[in-house]
């Protein structure tokens, strides 16, 4: 069995097992991390033979710490790594190159048609009717896109809403509300298989599935980082906020909303975002919540855009795609049935 598992921000760790019945014979640690001293390998491997192929990333984890004690130096690994890494063998997980990804910019759309194409593009990828795919937005007119589980009235002044000619639509994924408007964000999905993320724990697949993000963001000069659970801030402010949803067609949804530019202001008098949630930011006002990436980098939307589906390119490579007719069809019956309707968006009043 053989497992890959990359830390986000560290190095990467890989487990080749050989395994008996339920029970793991010999283990073999490799990567390109940092270990002091050189015979703590050995520990490692040791400590993970005979171990049941069911255990947990937490009881793998305690073997190999308990196995090696003080005064070992692990650098861009930890034993949560490792053991992930040994989970991600023994449920057979996927690499990010073991896959061949295909990339649509996609044209401008309206809110609740951009909620339905996500899920039915995720369902796509579960059924192995489109390969996994990269997917930036493009907005044809202002929303909120409101989380699964949200409250409606807790969380838009619809007044507000009005007044700016903003569309509120629900999303299938849970988390916060965002703002968007046209050309002032930059939004993307991944429809993934669920092998990729197989041997992740929910938190960890939102820091594993945007690593790549944060390394382009790293390379544009910005010191982003990934905030569990589902955020990419830096010094300045926060950038990005993340969502998922898992299928049980075996896709996972992972789509996220980052600030380019924006009307701060506007965005405060349609979202209620209240003094408990400004003060878990450690900020007193939303308009300094968010710090927009023109303000961090000084290029246009479409160059930043540019670098970071190039970094994607580069990792893990991209082949142009499209969305045809039929699933624009098949998106817009569910914006009919559910996605516009008032039952979906009200169904947290």
């Amino acid at each position: 069995m053989h497992g890959e598992y990359k830390v986000p921000g560290g190095k990467l760790v890989v487990a080749d097992l050989d395994v008996a019945g339920e029970v793991v014979r010999r283990a073999r640690i490799s990567g390109d991390f940092f270990l002091e001293p050189d015979d703590a390998l050995e520990r490692i491997n040791g400590a993970l033979a005979g171990v049941p192929v069911g255990a947990p990333v937490a009881q793998l984890a305690a073997r190999v710490r308990g196995a090696l004690g003080d005064g070992v130096e692990m650098l861009g690994f930890s034993p949560e790594a490792v053991a992930v890494a040994v989970r991600r063998a023994v449920t057979g997980a996927s690499a990010w190159t073991d896959h061949a990804w295909q990339f649509v910019h996609d044209v401008p759309r309206e809110p609740a048609l951009q909620m339905a194409l996500d899920e039915v593009l995720a369902e796509q990828v579960g059924s192995g009717e489109r390969p996994p795919t990269l997917r930036i937005w493009e907005w044809a007119s202002n929303a909120v896109i409101i989380g699964s589980f949200q409250s409606l009235a807790n969380e838009v002044d619809l007044a507000g809403a009005a007044r700016h000619d903003v569309t509120v639509v629900r999303r299938i994924s849970g988390g916060g509300a965002m703002f968007v408007e046209p050309g002032n964000t930059i939004t993307y999905s991944l429809y993934v298989p669920e092998s990729l993320v197989s041997g992740l724990s929910f938190v960890d697949s939102y820091a594993f599935l945007d690593d790549w993000v944060v390394g382009a963001l790293n390379e544009l000069g910005i010191a982003a980082t990934y905030q569990p659970i589902n955020d990419i801030t830096s010094p300045a402010g926060k950038i990005a906020g993340a969502a998922q949803k898992r299928f049980a067609g075996g896709a996972v949804l992972h789509h996220v909303t980052m600030a380019y530019d924006m009307d701060a202001a506007k965005m405060v008098e349609v979202l209620r975002i209240g003094r408990e949630k400004l003060s878990d930011k450690g900020t007193t006002s939303a308009n300094k919540r968010v710090d927009p990436l023109r303000s961090q980098t000084g290029l246009e939307r479409g160059e930043v855009i540019k670098r970071l589906v190039g970094t994607f390119d580069q990792r893990y490579g991209l082949a142009d795609g499209s969305i045809d007719d039929a699933t624009v069809a098949e998106a817009q019956r569910r914006v009919d049935a559910k996605f516009g309707t008032e039952e979906w968006l009200t169904r947290v009043p």
